[in-house]
């Protein structure tokens, strides 16, 4: 892209002098040379200037069904209080580190029914 944007400017800035060169002293013609050269300048500026990268940020939320609160999930194995830092997501599962016994294992919610 970068060699197409500077022959676009070489040509333009090439037909400026052109116009410029063989205005023979008309005005008409020594305004559209420098229009040209105007349009390669601002074609070898935009090829210059680097386009700052813009930052993301992906939040994720899991929506649980049912009355579920961090505080009251207790391990699987030993029975210890879990916090939001013993859960994890992992493609799309919730997936549980019990900080006391070291068990781990994916969390899957009772049908309410």
């Amino acid at each position: 892209m970068k060699i197409v944007s500077y022959l676009v400017a070489a040509v333009l800035a090439f037909f400026g002098f052109i116009f410029i060169a063989g205005s023979q002293g008309s005005p008409l013609r020594i305004v559209v040379g420098v229009i040209l050269l105007a349009a390669a300048a601002v074609f070898v500026y935009m090829v210059r200037v680097k386009p700052q990268p813009s930052q993301t940020t992906i939040v994720q939320q899991v929506d649980l069904s049912g009355d579920v609160s961090l505080e009251q999930i207790k391990c699987q194995n030993c029975g210890g209080v879990l916090d939001k830092n013993s859960i994890e997501i992992k493609a799309g599962a919730i997936f549980v580190n019990c900080p006391y016994c070291g068990a781990s294992y994916q969390f899957e919610e009772a049908p309410k029914w």
